[in-house]
């Protein structure tokens, strides 16, 4: 009846188990953690988390995210924020705006977004509450 022989699940880079949202889930809030999180179901609200967001190809988002790295093949609405890397898988749809250091598009992918690149991108859209556009390549200025 209870076994020994159990598999733990897999600890992720960043020190916890990874967390799941299933299809057929919908969630209304905010969600906090130190561990990967992986959204196959529909989130209403924001995800912060030091380590990698997935949506899944039936998950959808609309919020902000503020993740290290994230890959995505679902949908996704909002104000996304990678520290490192962004994949988007060709099923992907994305809009909003996103600040990344670095970008992968699939062909396929849809991304209506307004986008920053470049390692100072995330201090600047985590620490500011409104971004202005500039016509050239300075920073945005925070009003």
């Amino acid at each position: 009846m209870f076994s020994d022989n159990k598999k733990p699940r897999p600890m992720t880079e960043f020190g916890g188990q990874p967390n799941r949202i299933e299809k057929n889930t919908k969630i209304k809030g905010n969600i906090t953690s130190e561990a990967d999180f992986r959204i196959d179901g529909k989130l209403e609200g924001n995800v912060k988390t030091s380590g990698k967001v997935v949506i899944g190809k039936d998950g959808y988002i609309n919020g902000k995210v503020e993740c290290v790295n994230a890959d995505i093949e679902g949908k996704f609405n909002g104000e996304l924020a990678v520290k490192d890397l962004l994949s988007l898988k060709a099923s992907a749809i994305i809009e909003g705006t996103v600040s990344v250091s670095k970008l992968a598009v699939e062909p396929g992918a849809t991304f209506n977004a307004a986008c920053t690149m470049g390692k100072g991108a995330i201090e600047a859209a985590s620490s500011s509450p409104k971004l202005q556009s500039t016509k050239t390549n300075e920073p945005a200025k925070v009003s």
